[in-house]
């Protein structure tokens, strides 16, 4: 018999081997996006001017309860906690960049919303009181503890728990990678670990696939800038012992363009939600 993957302690190993991939810890407890924030709004705001199913769904979700709490973990810019404000009763938005946090709170006066609570702290430790519904958007890649970060959730929320996360493909070049330097195929915390880990604490989830199309593919200007960027990625900075291998399958698999190379397009978005309601005691 196969051993059983423990799904939770997996979640932890990769995000702490992706920590590796910084300088050092003391680099980390700065706020990491001091300088991008603004670029991310600008990108983020782009890519909203086309419709996508899990904004749908949210939002079908929030007009069916009027005058419903919502918490937004990881809030950013505030892209979601903006579009939801208007169906809610009141947002409360939880972020612990100041760099993030101050756009968000000039994104929220820009549009001259009076029900945005703006919470400048780190989930799960952050106190926000009971919430209708909870949404966290790509910000949970960076806590080792996914049990945690999802027990608080459900603590404060008394309908309905939405995450989203991206979803790479399992025969994506990441995943070759990772593959030979891990024996797993998952280079990044992801949803089919979180989904996996998920049904180890005794949640079955539903899950919605985001039918705004995959995302788009990195591009390096060489095969050693791609190289530099994978074992970046993999915890490899000094370690060159799957050099060999990394070089060939990048010089296998991406595509020389217009003087770039690209890699293959494969990561989606996976919306998972589950009402709190039918949580197992």
């Amino acid at each position: 018999m196969e051993p059983t993957t423990d799904w939770l302690l997996l979640w932890r190993q990769i995000v702490e081997e992706h920590e590796k991939s910084h300088e050092s810890n003391s680099r980390r407890k700065k706020d990491v996006w001091k300088g991008r924030a603004a670029r991310f709004d600008k990108n983020v705001k782009k890519r909203w001017t086309r419709p996508d199913s899990s904004r749908s769904f949210i939002l079908g979700r929030l007009k069916a309860n009027p005058g419903a709490t919502v918490l937004d973990v990881g809030a950013g810019t505030g892209a979601w906690t903006c579009i939801m404000a208007p169906e809610a009763g009141r947002v409360v938005a939880v972020e612990p960049s100041e760099s993030m946090a101050s756009i968000l709170e000039q994104n929220v006066r820009d549009l001259g919303l009076n029900n945005v609570d703006i919470i400048r702290e780190a989930w799960p430790e952050a106190d926000t009181g009971l919430c209708d519904f909870s949404l966290c958007s790509h910000a949970m890649y960076g806590c080792p503890d996914f049990r945690g970060f999802i027990s608080r959730m459900e603590e404060v929320t008394e309908k309905t728990c939405f995450l989203l996360m991206k979803m790479p493909a399992m025969d994506g070049v990441m995943a070759e990678a990772a593959m030979r330097v891990w024996g797993h195929p998952y280079d990044s915390p992801n949803f089919q670990i979180a989904y996996n880990a998920l049904m180890q604490m005794g949640l079955y989830p539903n899950v919605l696939m985001e039918d705004a199309g995959e995302w788009a593919p990195w591009t390096h200007g060489s095969i050693d800038e791609a190289l530099d960027d994978v074992k970046r990625r993999l915890g490899l900075k000094d370690d060159e012992s799957h050099d060999g291998f990394l070089r060939s399958l990048l010089e296998r698999r991406l595509k020389l363009t217009n003087g770039r190379y690209v890699w293959p397009r494969g990561v989606r978005t996976a919306l998972i939600y589950w009402d709190t309601e039918q949580t197992p005691a």
